[in-house]
């Protein structure tokens, strides 16, 4: 038998207890796991429920149809550039925050604000401009309360339960925008209620696990930095730490592959299937209940299993082939039903992802004690494809003149593969 970079005797999984990778956390409390549950579907329903339906519902109401897959991928290619700069940025704020109600609670109440004035902004906007804008707002605003709430997790969960936790968070990052969809059927044609409505139950659910939340002051202020400490907070050297390199390019590229597809997803039932707006919006909503139970129940099995065999990397590369299979079943779908299937598949595939991802990262963190900026560079990589995404995914549909879903599709399910490659020289990490 031999023993892994923590000392670990392989295939065993580690005790309960303080993380010998950072600081000394203890099993969260039962209130603790539900409130950042909560959190974290409240955070992704007011975020995710904008990008899946009501932006595309707005886009269409004030675009021309000409110019309606131009505009939106405008709109979020900008709105991502925001979330890109602010994840890291808003991180680095939080882990030197000195406020007496902790380095987190400030900035998860203040994301969320901001995040809903964004959303009200492009909600009564008559424009293209106007409603980037708004995106630019609501994308920074919600990226500043995403790395304070990805943050907590590395402060409140030791290496024993991360697993578990990192499943339970990614059924309740794919319960958001089932339940994003549904609230769409019924606001589909009342724009502002569409926007607001999930917001403010977002708000709630955030302001729920702040009030739980075991959030300790910093005792003494930190050091005043220079420009160039600013400009750090970008940066981690691939060299000095190539297992945050390589496991930063694996969610990139997976990444990358979900938006590909996802921005384009009611646009593609309406061309593909020739639904109509409502049409669209209710299989849709039909499609990602599906995929929603999907991925709560693999994120569950997948985020237990890693923990009792003390392995990561095999989920993650059976994740990334699940989901690129799935890509190449839609590519094929020419009815509803093979929708739906194709829904299973990639539900299958992203749960078992999110099952083990976050408990991945954090155990390759270059800076346990200050988790959150790095935390937040390895959230570009999650931010940073949705820049490209939709120029890429614009541009691939165009191929030929037309509506060709089947050259994305299959390129997606390519850069999965490249996803599931890319995690295999992780070494600290089984």
């Amino acid at each position: 038998m031999t023993t892994d970079t923590l000392g670990r005797t392989n295939g065993t999984p580690p005790p309960d207890g303080p993380d010998t990778g950072g600081p000394a956390v203890k099993n969260p409390r039962p209130r603790l796991v539900v409130g950042m549950a909560a959190g974290q579907l409240g955070l992704f329903l007011a975020l995710l429920t904008p990008i899946l339906v009501s932006l595309q519902l707005k886009v269409q109401s004030v675009v021309p149809e000409s110019d309606q897959v131009t505009a939106l991928g405008i709109i979020t290619t900008t709105g991502s550039v925001a979330a890109m700069l602010a994840n890291p940025f808003f991180g680095r704020l939080s882990d030197r925050t000195t406020s007496r109600f902790g380095r987190r609670r400030p900035w998860l109440v203040l994301g969320m604000v901001g995040l809903l004035a964004g959303l009200m902004i492009i909600a009564t906007a008559d424009g293209v401009a106007v409603m980037t804008l708004g995106f630019v707002l609501a994308s920074a605003s919600a990226n500043a309360a995403l790395a304070a709430f990805v943050a907590t997790v590395a402060d409140n969960v030791p290496e024993a339960r991360r697993g578990r936790i990192s499943g339970l968070l990614g059924i309740m990052q794919n319960l958001a925008p089932t339940a994003g969809t549904w609230i769409a059927r019924y606001f589909s044609d009342q724009i502002l209620l569409l926007f607001l409505v999930p917001s403010v139950v977002g708000i709630v659910l955030v302001l729920g696990y702040v009030l739980v939340l075991p959030d300790q002051p910093l005792t003494e202020k930190p050091a005043r930095e220079g420009f160039k400490a600013v400009l750090h907070t970008y940066w981690v050297s691939p060299k000095e730490h190539p297992d945050f390199a390589w496991a930063f390019l694996s969610r990139f590229l997976l990444t990358l592959a979900n938006w590909m597809f996802t921005t384009f997803r009611l646009i593609y039932l309406q061309h593909e299937m020739r639904l109509t707006a409502a049409e669209a919006t209710e299989t849709l909503a039909t499609g990602v209940l599906i995929y929603g139970l999907c991925v709560m129940g693999s994120a569950q099995a997948a985020g237990w299993l890693s923990d009792r065999l003390g392995r990561r990397k095999p989920f993650i590369a059976v994740a990334a082939v699940l989901f690129g299979a799935g890509m190449l079943v839609l590519s094929g779908s020419d009815t509803i039903a093979l929708f739906y299937c194709a829904e299973i598949v990639l539900g299958l595939g992203f749960g078992t992802y999110l099952g083990v991802d976050l408990a991945l990262v954090i155990d390759v963190l270059p800076d346990p004690e200050n988790p959150s900026k790095d935390l937040g560079i390895f959230n570009i990589a999650m931010s940073a494809p949705q820049i490209f995404a939709p120029a890429l995914g614009a541009l691939l549909i165009s191929v030929g003149g037309g509506h060709n879903y089947s050259i994305l599709l299959i390129a997606a399910s390519l850069v999965c593969l490249g996803g599931a490659l890319a995690i295999l020289p992780v070494r600290k990490v089984r």
